[in-house]
């Protein structure tokens, strides 16, 4: 689905110094890695995100790439934390970052993948929600009660957790003389501004408006994000955000030690709880070994003209598989039904004339035209044809 947007993989290295983290996330982060002193004396840690390791890529390379960049990963990630349900020590996650566009169209394009993609699952909106917010609001909001600048972190920290320990927060904002009830005011209205009204029409323009809604009690708590956040959640509350992420105008910044200065916004969605709302909605896709050709073999007389047909259509783009050694043709019949074949070329050899030729039909209909070819060329060709109509070939 990325690449439908118009997104290029990448990917980076598992293995980053642990001063790359802490300077996004400062110290704390490190009770929540897997660190340890290298035999270079270099002290390293495997990746907890990929944001990070994004950043210094992008800071070290930008001049070589047109903007905006447009890139996503799949990357494994690993923290040292207590497992629970939604949160394990090691998982994959689906990265999709807009790097050099300030503009609130990159937001807009993030989540409408985010709702693609999840659609592409069979989830619909009445399965998830993406709730959106601005840190932008929310700075203005506290620059108007509260003075003491130190305490903005603490501040979001507090109205991120709001709806999961309200006694605690309520207490933390009392004690820097913010009233929970003005919290609870903003929060309530959720009346979108500025940016999060233009991206709200962005949406409403593809017809996903009924996937998105203004939540004013997410603010993703950590101290990087500048701009809009957005989680998406299952309707019914029974999982953790299926995904989260906004704009981070300043890390490719702090990263790169203020030589490079690119907006950018992105999000993650992690394997986990997705499987675990995929599986509870009996949408688990499930995996079939598949092929477009499969080339039978039906004496090893014929096994180097088989060959040649083999390679002949992979060098052409076609995914095709066949007997490694001599195989029964029934099992190789069977095996064509296994692999989900679209096409099969049956070689064999001629009695009459002693040479080699190739029967080529599609597998779905044993019955129907078959068409006989002598040469590998000829069969290529002939393979195409049939696939033409019926599936594309594996080539990107």
């Amino acid at each position: 689905m990325a690449r439908c947007y118009g997104f290029v993989e990448y990917d980076g290295p598992p293995l980053e110094p642990l001063e790359l983290y802490t300077l996004k996330s400062g110290p704390e982060i490190v009770r929540q890695l897997f660190d340890f002193v290298d035999k270079g004396g270099r002290h390293v840690a495997l990746r907890p995100e990929l944001t990070p390791t994004l950043a210094r890529m992008v800071a070290a390379h930008h001049r070589n790439y047109k903007k905006p960049l447009k890139w996503f990963a799949i990357p494994q990630l690993f923290r040292y934390e207590k497992q629970q349900r939604g949160r394990l020590r090691e998982h994959f996650q689906f990265n999709a970052d807009i790097i050099g566009e300030p503009d609130v169209g990159a937001e807009a394009e993030l989540i409408a993948l985010i709702i693609d993609t999840l659609r592409a699952f069979g989830l619909t909106e009445s399965d998830f929600v993406v709730k959106i917010s601005s840190r932008a609001v929310w700075d203005e909001f506290f620059n108007r009660v509260c003075k003491k600048a130190e305490l903005r972190e603490e501040f979001y920290l507090a109205v991120d957790k709001l709806d999961r320990d309200r006694a605690n927060s309520e207490e933390t904002l009392r004690s820097m003389g913010i009233p929970p009830e003005t919290v609870y005011a903003l929060t309530e209205k959720a009346e979108p501004t500025g940016d999060l009204i233009r991206l709200l029409e962005n949406l409403r323009a593809r017809g996903m408006q009924e996937f998105v809604t203004v939540d004013y009690k997410i603010i993703r708590g950590l101290a990087y994000y500048t701009g809009i956040v957005f989680e998406v959640f299952d309707r019914k509350g029974q999982f953790r955000a299926i995904a989260g992420g906004g704009r981070y105008d300043r890390l490719v910044k702090l990263i790169s030690g203020g030589k490079v200065d690119l907006p950018a916004a992105g999000f993650g969605m992690g394997d986990v709880v997705l499987t675990e709302l995929l599986t509870e909605r009996g949408l688990i896709p499930t995996f079939e070994p598949t092929v477009l050709v499969y080339v039978i073999i039906q004496h090893e007389s014929v096994r180097e003209y088989g060959l040649s047909i083999v390679q002949r259509l992979r060098e052409k783009g076609y995914s095709v598989d066949y007997p490694l050694s001599q195989t029964k043709l029934d099992k190789q019949i069977k095996v064509t039904r296994d692999l989900n074949a679209q096409v099969v070329v049956e070689v064999a050899l001629d009695s009459q004339s002693g040479l080699p030729y190739a029967r080529v039909r599609l597998a779905n209909l044993p019955t129907a035209e078959q068409r006989v070819a002598n040469d590998p060329s000829s069969v290529c060709q002939i393979v195409g044809d049939f696939l033409k109509e019926q599936v594309h070939s594996i080539r990107d």
